[in-house]
């Protein structure tokens, strides 16, 4: 679903030129959960956005959900759903509306637009929501309506960008409970990324962490951990391979 080699992103700064990301390679087969972390600065954002056209690489191949990453960037986009750290519903807005208007923009006819924001919200737990104004929502319900918006064109291939920063246990909970069964029912691949390590460690079949825009392991939870001792946890994982706590940058 992912098959990335050698990706690079050089940045030209007054300063001279910055590599933020380094001969990454990255491979996620289909239908697996994938969670890529890093300390802040590491390369990480900006890895998530070349795999999802919003920035253009300076060097290396990429193949994404079957389309070329530099040669077919539409075709990429049309098979995956990319869900921001911020917002992407308008808070003043209604949700159904907004939902409308974004299938509308994926070719979807007036009666199919509707049709595909009921499907998406109820399979999110969110019917009735349409006629309220995002504002109004809970935390979690405003990131599960964003998580609708990256759905709506059935996407094969979904990227979350801390998708439960700020939200409290129970919904974080909650939200991964819905992202679970998008695999499980629609077998929607997910690639994302958190501060939050137990997310990592329950939800996720591999695990890559990347530090000064390399990669510098990946595997299962638990080959990661048992690399470094019988007790180990991911936070001994991350320290060991970073320097850093993944907790420290998250306050930072």
């Amino acid at each position: 679903m992912i098959h990335a080699i050698g990706l690079t992103k050089t940045f030209e700064t007054r300063k001279g030129a910055v590599e933020a990301v380094r001969g990454v390679r990255i491979e996620v087969a289909e239908g697996e959960i994938v969670a890529f972390l890093g300390p802040n600065g590491a390369g990480k954002t900006t890895t998530m956005r070349l795999l999802t056209t919003l920035l253009k690489p300076t060097s290396g191949t990429a193949t994404i959900a079957g389309h070329d990453l530099f040669a077919d960037p539409t075709g990429v986009r049309r098979r995956i759903g990319y869900v921001a750290q911020g917002a992407t519903v308008s808070p003043m807005g209604y949700v159904g509306e907004d939902l409308e208007v974004q299938a509308r923009l994926y070719g979807l006819r007036p009666a199919e637009a509707r049709a595909r924001v009921r499907e998406v919200l109820a399979q999110l737990d969110l019917t009735g929501v349409e006629q309220r104004v995002a504002g109004s929502l809970s935390g979690g319900q405003r990131r599960r309506v964003d998580i609708a918006m990256g759905l709506l064109h059935r996407p094969a291939l979904l990227f979350l960008d801390e998708p439960t920063t700020g939200l409290d246990p129970q919904s974080r909970a909650n939200l991964w409970g819905h992202i679970r069964r998008l695999r499980d029912d629609e077998g929607v691949t997910v690639f994302f990324s958190t501060h939050y390590l137990d997310e990592a460690d329950a939800l996720c079949d591999r695990v890559l962490i990347i530090d000064h825009g390399r990669i510098v392991t990946e595997g299962t939870p638990a080959q990661l951990k048992a690399g470094i001792g019988p007790d180990a946890t991911l936070d001994d994982v991350f320290l060991t391979v970073t320097g850093r706590e993944l907790r420290e940058e998250a306050v930072a």
